[in-house]
């Protein structure tokens, strides 16, 4: 699983920098695109430093900047759906399942 969650978020990072790409080049497009383009890469990369954790305590935190940086960038996708730009419906479910995922993990490792 561990393995199949490294390449989902790497996978997940990946469509955001294409999405990034396809955004207007305008004040608000470009003010959108730099925070999605944050939040949406760091999914990956905090969730490989939390596979590394030294204990359980510390993946449980990192596995929680997960979460937090998903979620906002599932924001973000709403707001490009909303204005209209394009169609973020894929890589906004995709922000959801993983906030799912990983809130499920967290609950999990708090109960064992």
């Amino acid at each position: 699983m561990e393995r199949d969650l490294k390449i989902r978020t790497k996978r997940f990072a990946l469509d955001i920098i294409d999405l990034v790409e396809k955004l207007p080049n305008t004040i608000s497009g470009r003010a959108i695109a730099n925070q999605l383009i944050r939040s949406g890469t760091s999914v990956a990369a905090n969730y490989r430093a939390a596979t590394r954790g030294r204990s359980d305590k510390e993946f449980i935190a990192k596995i929680g900047v997960v979460i937090e940086e998903a979620d906002e960038s599932e924001l973000w996708l709403e707001m490009i759906q909303e204005k209209g730009w394009i169609d973020v419906s894929s890589e906004k479910q995709e922000a959801s399942e993983l906030v799912a995922i990983f809130v499920s993990i967290v609950k999990k490792m708090k109960n064992k």
